[in-house]
């Protein structure tokens, strides 16, 4: 057993043999200049600050023998996942299946939905596909972690207020213990990301824990 003693609200314990890596979107469209992401006006720069870390994060744990897991935000070519409520909110110059700098805009198998290169995943990791915001919806991943007796679920990618969030509320309500590196997240907006992370060890972990990847690094070496 691995245990955090620094992660917040209090000590996090895991089993490696149960736990799976889970790295949301870390995809080009959201990262990169040119994507999806800057096209609704946000500083990807933020984004990209986190690349090294998770990419530090990433090596750790496959060194450690943990499952890594990547998820994707993209819909069909002929969007047919693709509610019209999600495709016309807002005014962004593109919208999601349009035409754009690295191929349509979150369609599976463009550039620009997949994952940056600094985290490809490697062969035998599992990547999620998702057309909502939360990992469990519309894809096979619940079946998976039950299949490998997953039980606790460490958590990095992008946005944090967003995907993250909602794919690890979704792990809660599943029952698995969840934990959110600090510095292997972000969001466009730095203080919704300061709120997530209080909301998610608010009330004694009442969607999961936070720690830095430097105490989880210090943990396993105690």
């Amino acid at each position: 057993m691995v245990k955090i003693d620094a992660a917040l609200p209090f000590v996090f314990t895991f089993d490696p043999a149960t736990t799976a890596l889970v790295v949301i979107d870390m995809q080009r469209d959201f990262i990169e200049r040119g994507g999806f992401g800057e096209t609704l006006g946000n500083d990807v720069s933020l984004l990209h600050g986190i690349v090294p870390t998770a990419s530090a994060l990433l090596a750790f744990c496959r060194g450690k023998g943990i499952e890594v897991i990547h998820t994707r935000e993209c819909h069909k070519p002929d969007l047919s996942d693709l509610p019209m409520s999600k495709r016309d909110r807002g005014a962004p110059s593109l919208r999601i299946g349009d035409p754009g700098p690295m191929g349509r805009i979150l369609v599976a198998g463009e550039d620009g939905a997949d994952i940056i290169p600094e985290l490809y995943p490697i062969a035998g990791e599992l990547v999620i596909d998702k057309p909502g915001k939360g990992a469990f919806f519309a894809t096979p991943l619940g079946d998976h972690l039950r299949q490998r007796r997953i039980t606790s679920l460490i958590f990095a990618g992008v946005t944090t207020e967003v995907c993250v969030q909602t794919t690890m509320r979704e792990a809660n309500d599943r029952g698995y213990d969840c934990l959110l590196i600090e510095d292997a997240t972000e969001s466009y907006f730095p203080s919704f990301k300061t709120a997530t992370l209080e909301m998610i060890r608010a009330q004694g972990a009442i969607v999961g824990w936070t720690a830095q990847f430097a105490q989880l690094e210090a943990a396993w070496h105690d």
